[in-house]
C-alpha cells in the first residue's frame, strides 16, 4: 500500500557528504514516524535517524549525532538524510522506512517497529 524508493547513495571519501532521498507513494496519510536504517554486510540492521512526520521531532543514533540530519517535505512525500563528515564505518546499505504506529523513544530506532520499507541505496565511504 505504501511504496518507498531511496536514492542518492554513492561512493565518497571520508569527510565527504551525501544526501539521501526517499519518495513515498501510495497511501501515506497518517504515518507517524519515518526513519533511516542501515545494514552493513554481516551486521544487523540498525536505526540511524527517525522523524515524527507530524511534529518534526527527530531522534538520532549516537553514532551519527551531529553529523547527520533527517528532514522531510510532507508536501512532496519525501524524506531526506543529509550526511556530513562521513566515516568508513558509515558504509552500508541505507533504507528508509515508515510506520503508522506511534513509538516511544526506545522503539524509534528499532527496525521491527517499522512495516514499510524501501529497497535501499548503497553508501560507500572510503578511507
Amino acid at each position: 500500500q505504501v511504496q518507498l524508493v531511496e536514492s542518492g547513495g554513492g561512493s565518497v571519501q571520508a569527510g565527504g557528504s551525501l544526501r539521501l532521498s526517499c519518495v513515498a507513494s501510495g497511501y501515506t496519510y497518517s504515518a507517524y514516524y519515518m526513519g533511516w536504517f542501515r545494514q552493513a554486510p554481516g551486521k544487523e540492521r540498525e536505526g540511524v535517524a527517525t522523524i515524527n512526520t507530524n511534529s518534526g521531532a527527530t531522534y538520532y543514533a549516537d553514532s551519527v549525532k551531529g553529523r547527520f540530519t533527517i528532514s522531510r517535505d510532507n508536501a512532496k512525500n519525501t524524506l531526506y538524510l543529509q550526511m556530513n563528515s562521513l566515516k568508513p564505518d558509515d558504509t552500508a546499505k541505507y533504507f528508509c522506512a515508515a510506520t503508522r504506529q506511534p513509538l516511544v523513544v526506545s522503539w524509534r530506532l528499532k527496525p521491527e517497529y517499522y512495516n514499510y520499507w524501501g529497497q535501499g541505496t548503497q553508501v560507500t565511504v572510503s578511507s
